[in-house]
């Protein structure tokens, strides 16, 4: 059976730096997805929807605003390609919460691992923000590599 790994990136240095590490640690055979997700628009804020008047959106626009954040999501796999320079890298952009959606996806492809950077934020913020990180090593239907940065002070 080959590997599917997931490679879970944000735009940001560390989660480019997370997944070539899983890369090189990992060496996979097999499919290997670049995968960010992105916020979706709130659906209650369509006009019409939520049962209460004044609608901020129409669904048009909403559609819109999500065809905005995919195309953002698309740059932000396209970038870590780039930055990997691996060849038959596959690349998926989700929409919605980032640990939910990241978590559903590996059960579709049927993942093998995830691999994923932590900033190392502390017990307090990771409380406070949440972490995608430790959401997949918590709920993930296969192994998590967490990549750890610098613990902030």
């Amino acid at each position: 059976m080959d590997q599917v790994v997931l490679l879970c990136v944000d735009g940001s240095e560390h989660a480019i730096g997370a997944a070539a590490t899983g890369l090189a640690r990992l060496a996979p055979g097999g499919r290997t997805i670049v995968v960010t997700v992105v916020e979706g628009g709130n659906p209650t804020l369509v006009s019409g929807v939520s049962g209460m008047a004044g609608g901020a959106l129409s669904p048009d626009q909403l559609q819109e605003l999500n065809e905005v954040r995919s195309e953002e999501g698309e740059a932000v796999v396209q970038a870590a390609v780039a930055a990997l320079d691996q060849p038959g890298l596959e690349t998926q952009v989700l929409l919605g919460e980032p640990g939910v959606e990241l978590m559903l996806f590996a059960e579709e492809v049927e993942a093998t691992v995830v691999v994923v950077g932590s900033r190392g934020h502390g017990a307090i913020k990771r409380a406070l923000l949440g972490s995608v990180s430790d959401h997949l090593v918590r709920h993930a239907p296969c192994p998590v590599l967490v990549v750890r940065d610098e613990v902030e002070d």
